[in-house]
């Protein structure tokens, strides 16, 4: 199973920083006797290892050789690949980099490096057989992708940064397999390579009588791209530290071993 983290944006608005907003210090973790520094997009690998991801492929821009480094060496018992996109062009343009990397037959699980979300195995709540989306409750659906599903847990539409958007459930990552990544990528080309956002691409798929389903597993979502979210995702990841259930954009349960201790110490 592959996993598949686009990272070749600028993060510009979290900026200046000195390095790739993806290795932003968001909390810590603890390995064996030793408490260090957990970048952000750490969050996402170890869902998707979670999840049951094997590999996990970066997508970087040319700049980003950070990113190569912290992970080159893989990351747990999964191996890392990576593959350059040459200019930010939206987060299709960025998917698709990897999909020469995935078989018909592969599962793939794509999420958003600079998130931090619960449950930690939300992915194993998503089929493996469909395109299926994470849907995660928030106060302001009109700053995501707000997923509207029929009472089967259809999508009927994803509405990308919408105001007063007709759903308060956003998408937070998404799996499919590997053959139906290959007939979106079919259609985004289709389409003259238009679609830089996955929620455009993916009401064209359903209006040609594509289907995929909206999962309402998620309890906590926070974007650590803004400097608003970095203060929300300390906030969660400390709550979720004492093990408390409230989460600052929804609601879950149990412990994690990630701890927002570190991060008061990164000056951003």
């Amino acid at each position: 199973m592959l996993g598949i983290v686009p990272a070749a944006g600028r993060g510009s608005r979290i900026q200046p920083l000195g390095f790739s907003k993806e290795l932003l210090p968001v909390g810590s973790r603890v390995e064996g006797l030793a408490e260090r520094p957990c970048a952000v997009s750490e969050y996402l690998v170890q869902r998707m290892i979670e999840g049951g991801a094997d590999k996990i492929c970066f997508v970087i821009g040319p700049g980003k050789s950070d990113i190569l480094e912290y992970y080159a060496g893989g990351y747990g018992e999964s191996s890392a690949v990576f593959v350059v996109q040459p200019t930010p062009a939206g987060l299709c343009d960025a998917i698709f980099r990897a999909a020469s990397l995935v078989r018909d037959d592969e599962p793939v699980l794509i999420g958003l490096p600079d998130t931090v979300w619960y449950p930690e195995n939300g992915f194993c709540a998503l089929p493996d057989d469909r395109l299926a989306f994470l849907l995660f409750p928030v106060d302001q659906p009109e700053l995501f992708d707000a997923v509207v599903v029929d009472g089967h847990d259809l999508v009927r539409e994803i509405q990308v940064k919408q105001q007063n958007a007709a759903s308060n459930w956003v998408w937070g990552a998404f799996k499919m397999p590997g053959r139906m990544l290959h007939e979106l990528r079919s259609l985004w080309r289709a389409r003259n390579e238009c679609d830089e956002y996955i929620g455009t691409l993916v009401n064209a798929w359903l209006a040609q009588g594509g289907e995929a389903v909206g999962v309402k597993a998620g309890t906590a979502y926070v974007d650590v791209g803004t400097f608003n979210g970095y203060r929300e995702a300390i906030t969660l990841l400390s709550r979720k530290d004492e093990g408390s259930a409230a989460g600052p954009l929804g609601r879950g349960n149990g412990h994690d071993k990630s701890r927002a201790s570190a991060a008061s110490a990164m000056k951003v």
